[in-house]
């Protein structure tokens, strides 16, 4: 049953708090006591249902997992120590030695160094793919492809796969789909509704929404998760805070209240660059240039904070001009919170050339709109000056 974003945020999975409370109390214990010698080896015989110990199951958690689950429109999630942990514990439980990934290229970096050097190492190849062609998506299978990486929009260049005719193509194929959902959240996009298998989240991003809290989540059938829980959960042991747990369910209170804001100022802020001349291009789902606009409509209901600008210039010298002279812009990596950020692309990447020296992922935060586009005027033009 899909119900209604209020009524997952606010109240779902705290039916029965303790003593009356509002807030759910932060279960900050390690273990769990048992009234019998059969009630402690049923716990033992099945830890994926029961409170054994909090490696496996804890009850502030579970009261996130139960709410991102609900907003996902899956059955059940696993919560994880970091976002990291939950990509590659997904990845990971569906695949042998000899397998091989089809991946998005522009995607998480963290990710794709868990293909290139990690599953390397137990002969797991993969192939890279722009993914905003289909076609060239089909023609990276192969007999031994076990998993499809997704996602949409990609991190730097904000690209859009086409969720349901990949997963459908997956499907015939018996191939697991796997998609970072991370940008979007569930509020704006729902992928399991198009098909695909599992959805993974960092949730220090939007979950959280305060940039104090690390953790991942993973979300697809009851029987996925299963599998995840006992394969690589409870073996790798990425568990996740029960603190940090309780702080992702302050964040969630307000995640729709949150991404609309993101939202509608993120859109204000692009209006603003389209016309200057310091500007050459914007990466960003829903801009009005964007080739893959009716796509993001159809899988969309709307955007984060989340894009990218092309400088116009071919110097690394103007690029850290704009970066240094931003007030309210802090220089930082992650984004999600509520402040607003920027990362150029030549300070996290080796690999540059013409086409992607100037470009600056920017983060809207929470901040007037005003104040960040007078920010960004500030600085553009000190770097059109040199």
């Amino acid at each position: 049953m899909k119900r209604n974003v209020t009524e997952i945020l606010h109240h779902l999975g705290e039916e029965n708090m303790p003593f009356g409370s509002v807030t759910p109390p932060i279960f900050q214990t390690s273990i769990f006591q048992f009234d019998s010698f059969d009630k402690f080896k049923e716990a033992l015989s099945n830890e994926e249902e029961n409170y054994l110990y909090t490696r496996g199951n804890n009850p502030t958690v579970n009261i996130v997992e139960e709410k991102i689950a609900a907003l996902e429109h899956g059955q059940r999630a696993k919560l994880f120590a970091s976002g990291i942990a939950a990509i590659s514990s997904g990845i990971m439980a569906f695949l042998k030695s000899n397998d091989h990934v089809v991946c998005v290229e522009d995607s998480y970096s963290w990710t794709k160094t868990l293909l290139e050097k990690y599953l390397k190492r137990f002969g797991i190849s993969h192939t890279y793919v722009d993914g905003s062609d289909i076609e060239e998506v089909y023609s990276a299978v192969r007999p031994n492809t076990k998993v499809i990486y997704l996602e949409s929009p990609t991190t730097f260049t904000f690209k859009i796969q086409d969720l349901e005719n990949i997963s459908a193509f997956a499907k015939k194929y018996g191939i697991k789909t796997i998609i970072d959902n991370t940008w979007a959240t569930p509020y704006f996009q729902n992928p399991l509704d198009f098909g695909i298998d599992l959805v993974v989240h960092s949730s220090s991003k939007y979950f959280g929404g305060h940039s104090d809290v690390v953790a991942g989540v993973i979300v697809g059938s009851k029987k996925d998760i299963s599998h995840i829980f006992n394969t690589e959960f409870l073996n790798i042991g990425a568990v996740p805070d029960p603190f940090a747990s309780w702080l992702i369910l302050r964040g969630l209170r307000t995640l729709h209240i949150r991404m609309e804001r993101h939202f509608q100022s993120t859109m204000k802020v692009i209006d603003y660059l389209y016309h200057h001349p310091a500007v050459e291009k914007i990466n960003y789902p829903f801009y009005k240039d964007n080739p893959q606009l009716a796509l993001a409509k159809k899988q969309m209901r709307g955007g984060s904070g989340l894009f990218s600008i092309k400088l116009a210039t071919k110097r690394v010298e103007d690029v850290k001009t704009f970066t240094d002279n931003l007030r309210i812009f802090k220089r930082a990596v992650s984004w999600g919170g509520y402040e607003s950020l920027v990362v150029p692309y030549a300070v996290s990447h080796k690999n540059l050339s013409e086409d992607n020296i100037s470009i600056v992922r920017i983060h809207v935060g929470l901040e007037d709109p005003e104040i960040l586009i007078d920010d960004l005027e500030r600085s553009l033009k000190r770097m059109m000056k040199k």
